[in-house]
């Protein structure tokens, strides 16, 4: 990796955590103007289908989604380029949004980036599964365990204590989705003949 795209990588995860510190810094009042609500966004707010991803629960809940972001960036970072990995980003949140919108109907409202920590995980371990690394297949197995196990079973315990409000598992689910989804088109395209 070049010095210029090391540079532009770190941008990515400064970008995330910077965001979500500068929402937070406006407090409850932002939060609640900036998150995912369902009765705002029929209102015509669209803005909130990006900007909710980086409003939170409070101080609590912006830590350990920035620590996330940066473990995840330390295991995984270097999986994709720079524009890659904003491809990644974007499926993950347009396939958030759409599965709050379309298939969690009783979604009054969400905040945070761990829908997004988790696509990002599983399309890193993905490129990685790819090229035979077994520390990625663990990885992989880790996210879809933990994603199948709050499908069945509801948040991991202490969960919703450690981000101090409620964990919406859907969240994990799609942004999972959308992070395989993501990983597999960018892996297509390039077998694809030019």
């Amino acid at each position: 990796m070049g010095l210029r795209h090391a540079f532009g990588a770190r941008l990515i995860p400064a970008f995330l955590v910077g965001a979500a510190l500068v929402v937070a810094l406006g407090g409850e009042r932002l939060r609640v103007a900036l998150r995912f609500d369902r009765s705002a966004l029929e209102a015509g707010e669209v803005y909130r289908l990006l900007t909710g991803h980086f409003a939170h629960l409070g101080w609590p809940h912006v830590f350990l989604n920035a620590a996330g972001i940066l473990l995840c960036w330390l295991l995984v970072g270097r999986a994709f380029s720079v524009f890659q990995w904003l491809f990644v980003i974007a499926v993950c949140v347009v396939t958030m949004d759409l599965g709050f919108w379309l298939l969690t109907p009783g979604l009054d409202w969400y905040v945070g980036l761990s829908g997004l920590l988790h696509g990002m995980l599983a399309a890193g371990a993905l490129k990685g599964l790819r090229q035979r690394a077994p520390e990625d297949a663990l990885l992989l197995a880790i996210v879809v365990v933990k994603v199948a196990y709050e499908a069945v079973a509801g948040p991991l315990p202490g969960s919703e204590t450690a981000a101090g409000g409620p964990v919406v598992t859907e969240a994990h689910l799609y942004g999972t989705v959308g992070g395989l989804a993501a990983a597999l088109l960018i892996g297509n395209r390039r077998r694809a003949p030019i």
